[in-house]
């Protein structure tokens, strides 16, 4: 498809990006509109705390499978770096873990929750696992590991609301980070036949295929930066 300055191509981000990513885009002749649909929130309990802090004096196995985990984690560090092996997602959520942690403390990463399930059924780790998620976490990572009799305890250290958006204008493409930013988005929306959905990993894919028979493109590693490239060359080509 080529790109002429009066046909942009018109994109709907769920999430907000760096304006780098957008005058990128907007540099190719694809314009980009931001609408977050999903708002995260720290889970304030002395409940929580607890299991924090009684984590961070363990010498355990900690999954991740989103930054927003880490940060509620991370920011409960002390002075002491706990003793961890890490497994988390790849990119920005594998970047916030090595800035809190320390990438020495990185055993595995992995571009979905059932990838990162099966790296560590490989490993068997012998420490206790522990897997820090939000109240909307998938199925598909504790399943899988249930299923191979690794045993793990769940932290819920933050929660997702859904924020409700009615969109009046057709786009050519939607950029989708998460599960729960699908549903949603399609708790009050319809597509266009034609308009293409990007998803961040095969977990948002998954989801999309449940509300739309639209053509779905998924990026090749996780992150914002790689699902807008993702998207930028889907319509350069």
């Amino acid at each position: 498809m080529h790109l002429k300055m009066e046909n942009r191509i018109q994109i709907l981000s769920t999430r907000p990006i760096q304006q780098s990513l957008i005058k990128d885009a907007r540099d190719n002749g694809i314009d980009i509109d931001e609408l977050t649909f999903i708002a995260t929130h720290p889970i304030q309990s002395e409940l929580v705390d607890k299991e924090i802090d009684n984590a961070l004096k363990q010498t355990a196995t900690i999954v991740f499978t989103s930054m927003n985990a880490v940060e509620v984690v991370g920011q409960q560090i002390k002075e002491h770096q706990p003793n961890w092996k890490i497994y988390c997602i790849g990119t920005t959520t594998q970047q916030l873990v090595a800035e809190f942690f320390g990438q020495n403390a990185i055993a595995g990463t992995a571009n979905d929750a059932a990838s990162l399930a099966q790296l560590i059924i490989k490993d068997q780790p012998k420490e206790k696992l522990i897997f820090f998620c939000g109240d909307q976490r998938r199925d598909e990572l504790p399943e899988l590991l249930k299923k191979h009799s690794v045993e793990s305890k769940e932290v819920i250290v933050y929660k997702t609301n859904a924020i409700h958006h009615l969109i009046q204008k057709k786009y050519d493409g939607i950029l989708f980070f998460s599960p729960s930013a699908v549903e949603s988005f399609f708790s009050n929306n319809q597509l266009s036949e034609n308009t293409v959905l990007f998803a961040i990993g095969n977990t948002t894919a998954k989801e999309l295929k449940k509300h739309s028979n639209n053509k779905i493109v998924i990026s090749n590693e996780p992150g914002k930066q790689n699902l807008t490239k993702t998207m930028i060359d889907f319509f350069k080509s």
